[in-house]
């Protein structure tokens, strides 16, 4: 952890004073540091800190304005806390009103990628603050990390191989079981689809499969994309829509995040994890615009476009998992610019085909401040999916709605899955956040760790 967390105040621990907007004068606080506060401008704006001096000039302690109300990633703001501190230790000085999340947003803000280059921040040792589950906490920010440095990694270090090995660690920590198809064996298995994306590589296509818990357990099953890199295919991407294609493996991290978070917490469940790992890379080998692939579905599918290849992958992958008929099925992809155009960089769509499951993770995401919204699985525009020689096509003509249509497209090899779901994130913050720095990020993970955890605890 960046953060290192303690149970007990030290000596020389220094307080945080959790202030509001408007009410610096009835928190209880030294006049000297309400002095301090005025001379500097200081109105405890939602997330903003102000360091106040001792007598010898040294740091005494910091006052944070607290966001008022509660919503997007307002609790997550205390991530400021672990840029703007100097190195010690320190302890909230009042209660936080939600203690977890207040720890939570504290270390995900300390995340730092440092792997190429780049400075750690401060060493920072923290009290956990009563009421806090320091444990789930602590996984969950593992999880979380795990997603974030394997979207920051670079396709040069992390291609097929490079995340088959990151899987298959996760997996040994765990005691988890894992087995790869690789290569033309995706063929004689029956995942053409996969096959077709990733064969143009040098480094060859596969499906990764995990599997953990008692059999007898409830099975719940994630499916990942995991388009290590994208160059568009023959449907080539230019330079601007290529640049930050190492992140269209973030269905996978993140998968490989919650699945993290579920293992370390031992819920009651059977854990399937399924990720194709492909790149989409461009040779004479490359599949073509205008072909037509089968599937293990049996449904055959036209190319319409070679960079609507994110959904190829996924759907052989999600009509093994859905074989098993598993209690839950749940897939991320990076899949669609049309989520983002919608909703923007912050708020995922999820798609699901049960009213409960999709108000239960509503209810999640707003208690996680991990934000996602629903989105319709709108059936008039199937049609738009239709084909003249094949079952369906990779994508419409019109070019409207292409993150529902999407998911439609996906809805078709989901049958026998009590209940199914699918989250169409960014995996990316476009800028710094209090919660965490520009680069990969886990989007919809904390929201699912909470819905799983009250199903499947006990």
């Amino acid at each position: 952890m960046p953060v290192e967390l303690i149970s007990r105040k030290t000596a020389s621990a220094r307080p945080v004073h959790l202030v509001r907007k408007g009410e610096l004068e009835a928190a209880s606080l030294d006049p000297r540091v309400l002095e301090w506060a005025g001379a500097n401008g200081y109105s405890a704006d939602g997330g903003k800190v102000l360091l106040y001096p001792d007598d010898k000039g040294g740091v005494a302690g910091a006052l944070f304005g607290v966001p008022e109300g509660r919503g997007g990633f307002s609790s997550l703001a205390t991530g400021r806390l672990a840029r703007d501190l100097p190195a010690g230790d320190w302890y909230f000085a009042n209660p936080p009103q939600d203690p977890g999340s207040a720890l939570t947003g504290l270390l995900l803000g300390a995340y730092r990628f440092t792997d190429y280059g780049g400075k750690p921040g401060a060493a920072l040792r923290f009290v956990v603050p009563a009421g806090a589950d320091r444990a789930r906490v602590e996984r969950v920010v593992e999880g979380v990390a795990l997603a974030r440095d394997l979207v920051n990694t670079p396709a040069n270090d992390l291609g097929p191989d490079a995340l088959e090995k990151a899987f298959r660690d996760l997996a040994r920590r765990h005691k988890a079981a894992v087995s790869v198809t690789k290569g033309d064996a995706l063929l004689k298995a029956d995942f053409p689809m996969i096959h077709a994306v990733g064969r143009a590589s040098s480094e060859a296509p596969r499906l990764l499969d995990m599997r953990w818990g008692p059999k007898s357990a409830p099975k719940v099953t994630l499916v990942g994309k995991g388009v290590c890199f994208d160059t568009g295919g023959l449907d080539i991407k230019p330079a601007s829509g290529m640049r930050n294609m190492k992140k269209d493996m973030g269905g996978a991290a993140n998968v490989m995040g919650l699945a993290s978070m579920i293992m370390a917490a031992g819920l009651k469940l059977r854990l399937r994890v399924l990720v194709p790992a492909v790149e989409n890379a461009i040779a004479g080998n490359a599949f073509r615009p205008g072909d037509v692939l089968p599937s293990r579905k049996g449904l055959t599918v036209e190319i319409g476009n070679t960079d609507a290849e994110g959904r190829l992958v996924l759907a052989d992958a999600l009509a093994l998992a859905d074989e098993e008929a598993p209690e839950l099925l749940i897939d991320m992809a990076t899949l669609t610019g049309a989520a983002r155009v919608a909703l923007g960089p912050d708020l995922p769509p999820f798609y699901a085909d049960d009213d409960a499951l999709a108000a239960g993770i509503a209810t999640a995401a707003d208690a996680a401040d991990d934000p996602l919204w629903r989105m319709p699985l709108w059936a008039p525009y199937d049609a738009n999916l239709s084909s003249r020689v094949a079952d369906l096509c990779n994508v419409t003509t019109d070019g409207f709605a292409g993150s529902i249509t999407a998911a439609l497209f996906l809805k078709r090899f989901v049958e026998r899955a009590a209940a199914w779901a699918h989250f169409d994130i960014f995996a990316w913050n476009p800028s710094d956040r209090p919660h965490g720095p520009a680069g990969g990020e886990a989007q919809g993970i904390r929201a699912l760790e909470r819905l799983l955890s009250e199903r499947y605890t006990g």
